[in-house]
């Protein structure tokens, strides 16, 4: 679930930090950089783990920004496939089950990934699992066990305004990307998995 990730990177030291100890600086430059960040490829960055290599610091021209070459480990949040991570349920759909653990909120359980006999309820806004004459409910809140089955990547690139339509001066804003940049697909549907009440 967590690992460590080792990154090359320029950072930069403003003058402001010129009081702190160098390697305070460089520590706080890159946790302010990636700290709570997703990383295309790599996941989300939760801290800095250890400092493995330092170039001499170079002084930019006409900003005074000290630049340094650093080689450093991440702590990063990336489970691997068929991993069984506790969640909480956040949220529901007739689409699926939305999960967050303390740090993380982009967790999805399609429905077609509850146990066999899941039904949702419309007045509720829930998902019951009907089993041997037995209603269980997935209530919110509730801390689930599930599988991670896949992640999913959607790149965060900026997109330019829409250029307006003849006739308005007014510019269009630029469409809203709504995906994270960073989303695990989980599956509930196996012994075990589901909510941890279900199997104590």
């Amino acid at each position: 679930m967590f690992l460590l990730t080792k990154i090359a990177d320029l950072v930069q030291i403003a003058p402001d930090d010129f009081r702190k100890q160098s390697y305070a600086a460089i520590e706080d430059n890159i946790n302010n950089k990636y700290a709570n960040k997703a990383v295309q490829k790599i996941g989300l960055c939760i801290c800095l783990w250890d400092i493995l290599w330092t170039s001499e610091g170079l002084i930019g021209q006409g900003d005074g920004m000290v630049n340094v070459n650093v080689e450093f480990r991440l702590v990063v949040f990336r489970p691997f496939k068929g991993e069984v991570i506790a969640a909480r349920i956040a949220d529901q759909s007739p689409e699926g089950i939305n999960l967050v653990t303390n740090f993380f909120d982009d967790i999805f359980v399609p429905w077609t990934d509850l146990p066999d006999g899941s039904e949702f309820e419309p007045s509720e806004k829930l998902w019951v699992w009907k089993v041997d004459d037995q209603v269980m409910y997935f209530d919110n809140n509730e801390m689930v066990r599930f599988k991670v089955m896949a992640e999913e990547w959607h790149d965060q690139t900026p997109s330019k305004p829409v250029e307006p339509v003849e006739g308005t001066e007014e510019q269009q804003p630029a469409p809203i990307n709504i995906k994270p940049p960073y989303k695990i697909m989980g599956s509930m549907n196996g012994p075990g998995l589901g909510v941890c009440l279900w199997w104590e």
